[in-house]
């Protein structure tokens, strides 16, 4: 896949290149912003979440919070399983 570069170095592919190789487009897209082209008319810009927040002034949301690495794991009760008919399970 060949990236096209404009005159003001911005990141253009065909929607052709970009379902050949979306692994390349989303590699380019970490550094700036990629436009997606159809029949030579830019229809979609691929960019990061980061890129993306950044413009939008969005910030983490909890679900981001939540799967944060290096935090430690917690070990949660485990929960009591029921049948269909209403009857604890596990207690033979």
């Amino acid at each position: 896949m060949s990236l096209q570069v404009e005159r003001a170095a911005v990141k253009i592919i065909t929607s052709r290149e970009f379902n050949q190789d979306v692994s390349q487009a989303k590699r380019a897209a970490r550094i700036e912003p990629v436009f997606v082209t159809d029949r030579g008319r830019p229809t979609h810009v691929l960019m990061s979440v980061e890129t993306y927040r950044r413009l939008t002034g969005q910030t983490e949301t909890i679900v981001d919070l939540l799967a944060m690495p290096g935090l430690p794991a917690v070990e949660l009760p485990r929960s009591e399983a029921w049948d269909r008919q209403g009857r604890q399970l596990g207690n033979d």
